[in-house]
């Protein structure tokens, strides 16, 4: 079980394949598990490093107010560790909040970078719709019921139907690994303080934006202003939900497999 303490927590990792390092930052209430269709994709190309983030996983979940800052600087904390100069990073939702404060602290420690399903935060960005804000922020106790729940949220289509053995498998994961209320509410609290807007103008990494044009959690205009938003940032939008990643996973992997290998060429 690699750990490893960073910020005064300790932070559950794990890694797969080798090469050029890729950061992959999970969102809400996610843990490493989330990208159980990047990692294999990924891991052939690259050294994939996927942490469980503060409040998730096997990480620790202290009940105290998060920050995004936070959140980041334990991230920074993981690379140092492993004695990691700089990576690629790829992040999700509450990760793509997280991912934000990392690149801009740390310029020199991103490489490429790909924002998915997220968005710059604050007064500009297009709002969490009512019926989706009410499932996110109702939570019973049972984790099983409260993370089905939120997945009916997550897909343009029927992808909880069609791929119901996969959505089995994942929720008996999450359910073996669950993540206390109290640390859920305090990554939710962390994500509805985010706000970058003013700033995400100052990066100069190459970024690409993607997207669910069907997003009923951050609707696809937010990928399209915070792509706006990034100096000379690529913007590809998939015929998906918000949780692309396994909804459309193929070409979602290989958008990002494409656009990170541009700097090993």
């Amino acid at each position: 079980m690699p750990r490893v303490q960073v910020n005064g927590i300790s932070l559950h990792y794990e890694t797969a394949g080798s090469g050029t390092p890729v950061l992959l930052i999970a969102g809400l209430g996610a843990d490493h598990h989330f990208w159980y269709r990047q990692i294999p994709a990924l891991a052939g190309r690259f050294r994939v490093i996927a942490p469980d983030n503060r409040g998730a996983g096997e990480s620790d979940t202290p009940d105290s107010p998060y920050t995004l800052r936070q959140m980041a600087e334990d991230l920074r904390g993981l690379l140092d560790a492993l004695e990691v100069p700089s990576a690629h990073v790829v992040a999700a939702s509450l990760g793509g909040f997280v991912a934000q404060e990392f690149i801009l602290a740390h310029p020199a420690r991103t490489r490429r970078v790909v924002l998915c399903c997220t968005s710059f935060g604050g007064a500009a960005a297009a709002p969490i719709p009512p019926e989706t804000l009410a499932v996110l922020t109702t939570r019973t106790g049972d984790p099983e019921r409260d993370l089905r729940a939120t997945l009916t949220v997550q897909f343009a289509g029927n992808f909880m139907q069609t791929h119901a053995a996969e959505i089995d498998a994942y929720v008996a994961w999450r359910v073996a690994h669950p993540q206390p209320v109290h640390a859920y509410r305090r990554q939710l609290e962390a994500a509805l303080s985010h706000d970058t807007q003013r700033r995400v103008g100052q990066l100069q990494m190459p970024v690409l934006v993607l997207h669910g044009r069907a997003d009923r959690v951050l609707p696809a205009v937010n990928g399209e202003r915070l792509a706006a938003a990034i100096p000379g940032a690529r913007l590809a939008l998939l015929e998906a939900g918000h949780n692309f990643l396994w909804e459309a996973a193929d070409e979602a992997n290989r958008r990002i497999i494409d656009f990170l290998s541009q700097s090993e060429q």
